[in-house]
């Protein structure tokens, strides 16, 4: 197998599992958005910008409507916050199942698959469901 060959040379293979989780958290992103109508950052962005205006002022800078820094002080676009909530969760779920692995000197495929099975067992349990 593949992988086994890999691991040997000290290579470090993502599960599948755990890299197509990326794709599946931007589809939940996408349905999230679809549910409220609303671009994620929309409804905040110019709030943001306002912010970061008077945190410039409050410390003495003016900077002129017209100029091309402006566009830096914009709150996050829809791209950012997608971008910026999919790092939290892959590396969080990353950590996770590495440690894991490291904890019951297993592999990262049967760690990501271990912790699988018991978060649907535990999902099941909190719903009244006994497997």
């Amino acid at each position: 197998m593949a992988e086994e060959i890999l691991t040997a040379k000290g290579v470090v293979v993502v599960p599948d599992m755990l890299a197509n989780g990326g794709g599946v958290t931007c589809s939940y992103f996408e349905w999230l958005k679809n549910l409220a109508h609303v671009a994620p950052g929309r409804m905040t962005k110019k709030y943001q910008s306002g912010q970061n205006q008077k945190i410039l002022n409050m410390m003495g800078y003016v900077i002129p409507e017209n100029s091309p820094h402006m566009r830096k002080l914009s709150g996050a676009s829809e791209i950012d916050i997608v971008y910026s909530g999919l790092e939290e969760i892959m590396n969080n779920a990353t950590a996770k199942n590495w440690s894991h692995a490291f904890i019951n000197d297993i592999s990262f495929r049967d760690a990501c698959f271990g912790r699988a099975i018991k978060r649907i067992h535990h999902h099941f349990e909190q719903c009244g469901l006994m497997i």
